[in-house]
């Protein structure tokens, strides 16, 4: 009985110190709507929603009963995060680099079924717009802010010392991801994620600006521009793996993405059926390289023969058939930069035919997966209750394949020309494994019609504006109807929070959130605001000094010096021309009005200026290729003259390791040689794009060098090699910048050859990895090509390089 009595004496002296802060509303973890809670008194009062701030404060129990024993005690269980009452699955997808005159829903002449289908069930909308390059949109589409704002005015890779290209996402902007994972929702993302920084992107991270970091409960895909779609740096969440099938047993990364979304799905339904999903499916397709499955090929054969003008002029009749651009579109003339079909002879025309079958038959692959995912979702009956956004491109078709195309596009990004002549002979090999083909400019131009220009030129609409489909059967009652208002990446944030019925938070993660910059589309699904003015009414646009201004229903644009296809070099402001164009009137950006109206054009350019200043646009900067020497960037192996890496260093990403392109150095690999012998890599930086290779191969030390896969240097040793400790080494010396170099090989400090390598890659090997004891993704030599990943047999203690 005493004992009894204390606690209850105690019990009411904690009720008069803790009663305020119960009553006055401890915050429950809910998002559910505020509601009435009976207090320890009988009274009601109310449990407080924060939806300003995440993670919502710790829970404080504002209904238990403590008493002595559990009989005389009452339970109050923190409620389970759930999102608000209705809110739809979201299925989020993006293509990579796929323009306005591609897709068969939108007039173009690639069959895509699944954007058809979907297009027949909800809306189009052919007045939405990206920045023209993939990084950039991708940060704005997740945060809903422009890509300055966010600090991705270029890609990665090319990242800047300055706050508007840092390439640092800011915590400041936070993901619709987080957002939604606080209000119940599970978080997935599948394919590329371009928006980590070149060099945290290697197992040493930090790992706070990966997916699992930014949201996500679940990542699969890469890190960074592009990948093989045979042999794709594949990540799990923060971990790298190897992709489970080979090229030769059917593998593909676009359907092992879609398999593994796919299971994601059910899995997540199956567990909780009431939660809902958001899906983020952003594939690397159809990004370069083009590479579609086998199973696919030759699809689209004899389909472009008639060329890239006769392509635009076929499809801007059809545009205006179906009613996808505005009665009376002009289609705009070809720049004077692109050759025209008929200046080619038959030769580099059946060249040039075969390139744009092999992106077709890319494309319509990848529609197909998307199409595997929304068949999930009915088979599981979520797709009514599913808001899917299919947004067909992340920037227009890319014109960085040159005038004539290549069949190794990192050849074009390091700024090097192929010619003709060299392709030719390699016709049939477009597509397959290998090769990282990318197509003429003139069918990247094509793919934008009705629109002037391609991806990079984010002053015309053939590089930002991007054909949009939303499906949502439950809200969206008008099946096929097409929205014409102009809005941008950024407004998909706001449109996504709407839609499920939360706002925008002021803090996330306990950091103070810069407000969202786009607005809600949600107001078009009613048929009713079929034809309502649009409530975005400005937008900026700038890539590579590339810019332009929309302001109520005007547009204003200056095209920038150097051409999407040269890479490299710098042009005065000054010389450009700036034009004007009364977009409301004039869809496809064809009729000039600087001339006329000089002073609007003087008040948009000013506003662009106001602009710019606003959201971090400043400096502009139009260098390209320049920019993607790591070196550029901070770095942990910036500085250091030495590096010691030991057996199970693989899959180093080259943004995020030690710089070995283009500059001399050497490497020393102390082994031991069984009795037997050995062969295998024992380093290696690249792959078949691109790269070199040191490996034991026939009982000779041998060096590697694939330049472009056009030239390959095979140095080997004059003797086999001795057996027991022995130490192996190259010395590479480099005579400038994607000049000759000479590389020289040694045995226990003995030189056992030499040899040339005639050129060598300037900026950057490409998107492959530094591994030591193995190559683990595609190989820098075909020598070795089907004893991948070619592991050395023999055991190595450390591999030293040195840079000189």
């Amino acid at each position: 009985m005493r004992l009894k009595l204390l606690f209850t004496l105690v019990m009411l002296v904690a009720t008069s110190t803790l009663g305020w802060w119960t009553v006055s509303g401890g915050f429950a973890d809910t998002p559910s709507q505020d509601k009435k809670t009976a207090a320890p008194s009988g009274k009601a009062f109310p449990v407080k929603v924060d939806r300003d701030h995440y993670p919502a404060p710790e829970y404080r129990y504002p209904n238990v009963k403590i008493g002595l024993t559990a009989a005389e005690s009452k339970p109050d269980f923190p409620p389970p995060k759930a999102a608000p009452e209705g809110a739809p699955n979201i299925l989020l997808v993006l293509i990579d680099d796929v323009g306005f005159g591609c897709s068969s829903a939108f007039g173009g002449m690639i069959e895509m079924p699944t954007a058809e289908r979907l297009a027949k069930n909800g809306l189009k909308y052919n007045a939405f717009h990206t920045t023209a390059l993939c990084s950039p949109t991708r940060a704005a589409l997740i945060t809903g802010r422009n890509h300055h704002t966010c600090a991705t005015g270029v890609i990665q890779e090319m990242a800047t010392g300055y706050p508007g290209y840092s390439g640092i996402l800011p915590k400041s902007c936070g993901t619709v991801a987080s957002i939604l994972k606080e209000n119940g929702y599970a978080t997935g993302w599948w394919g590329k994620n371009h928006n980590v920084p070149d060099n945290e992107t290697s197992q040493a991270g930090p790992f706070d600006l990966w997916p699992t970091s930014q949201g996500f409960d679940h990542f699969y895909g890469f890190i960074g521009g592009e990948t093989d779609q045979f042999y794709p740096a594949l990540i799990r969440g923060t971990t790298p793996v190897q992709p489970p099938k080979t090229p030769e047993e059917g593998y593909h990364l676009t359907t092992d993405l879609a398999d593994d979304c796919i299971a994601w799905m059910r899995q997540q339904k199956v567990i909780a059926p009431d939660k809902p999903l958001f899906a983020y499916f952003s594939t690397g397709a159809t990004h370069a390289p083009h590479q579609p499955p086998r199973s696919w090929r030759g699809r689209h054969k004899g389909m472009f023969d008639d060329g890239w003008d006769a392509y635009r002029a076929a499809v801007h009749k059809q545009q205006l058939e179906m009613g996808v651009i505005p009665p009376g579109t002009k289609l705009t003339s070809r720049p004077k930069e692109i050759p025209g079909w008929a200046d080619h002879p038959d030769d580099a025309k059946k060249l040039f035919a075969r390139q744009m079958e092999n992106f077709a038959d890319f494309l319509q692959h990848t529609d197909y997966e998307v199409g595997r995912l929304v068949d999930a979702l009915e088979e599981m009956d979520e797709l009514d209750n599913t808001l899917v956004i299919y947004i067909i491109g992340d920037n227009g078709c890319s014109g960085e394949g040159t005038l004539d195309g290549i069949l190794n596009e990192l050849m074009s990004l390091n700024g090097i020309q192929p010619k003709i002549e060299d392709m030719l002979p390699r016709i049939d090999d477009i597509g397959k494994p290998g090769t990282s083909p990318h197509f003429a400019v003139g069918w990247a131009w094509a793919g934008d019609t009705p629109f002037q220009w391609t991806k990079q030129v984010a002053s015309h609409f053939g590089g930002t504006r991007n054909p949009v489909i939303m499906s949502w059967p439950n809200a969206i009652k008008e099946k096929g109807g097409l929205r014409g208002q102009f809005h941008h990446a950024i407004d998909i944030v706001p449109t996504l929070l709407e839609v499920a019925g939360i706002k925008e938070p002021a803090s996330l993660d306990g950091v103070p959130q810069k407000p969202i910059e786009g607005v809600s589309m949600a107001y078009t699904f009613d048929k009713a605001n079929a034809n309502a003015p649009s409530t975005r009414k400005t937008q900026y646009f700038e890539m590579f000094c590339n810019r332009g201004i929309y302001s109520n229903g005007w547009y204003a644009c200056a095209r920038h010096g150097r051409l999407p296809w040269n890479n490299a070099g710098s042009a005065p402001l000054d010389e450009d021309t700036w034009e004007l164009y009364h977009i409301d009137e004039d869809f496809s950006q064809a009729n000039d009005l600087a001339a006329k109206h000089p002073d609007k054009l003087k008040e948009l350019q000013m506003l662009f200026v106001a602009e710019a200043t606003r959201y971090n646009v400043l400096p502009l900067d139009d260098r390209f290729a320049e920019r993607l020497d790591i070196s550029l960037r901070p770095s942990s192996f910036s500085g250091r003259k030495q590096v010691t890496l030991y057996p199970g260093i693989i899959r180093l990403p080259e943004g995020s390791g030690p710089k070995t392109v283009s500059i001399s150095h050497s490497v020393t690999v102390s082994t031991e040689i069984p009795k037997d012998g050995a062969e295998g890599v024992l380093m290696c930086v690249g792959g078949d794009t691109s790269g070199w290779a040191f490996t034991v191969e026939g009982g000779k030390l041998t060096y590697h060098y694939n330049w472009f896969d056009t030239e390959r240097a095979k140095i080997e040793s004059t003797k086999p090699l001795a057996t027991g400790k022995v130490d192996l080494k190259f010395d590479f010396v480099s005579e400038g910048v994607g000049k000759a170099a000479t590389v020289t090989l040694y045995a226990n400090g003995e030189k056992v050859g030499e040899g040339k390598i005639p050129n060598q890659v300037p900026f950057r090997f490409g998107v492959e990895s530094l591994d030591v004891g193995m190559d683990t993704l595609s190989p820098v030599s075909k020598t070795y090509e089907k004893k991948l990943p070619f592991a050395f047999t023999g055991k190595i203690e450390k591999a030293v390089l040195d840079i000189n």
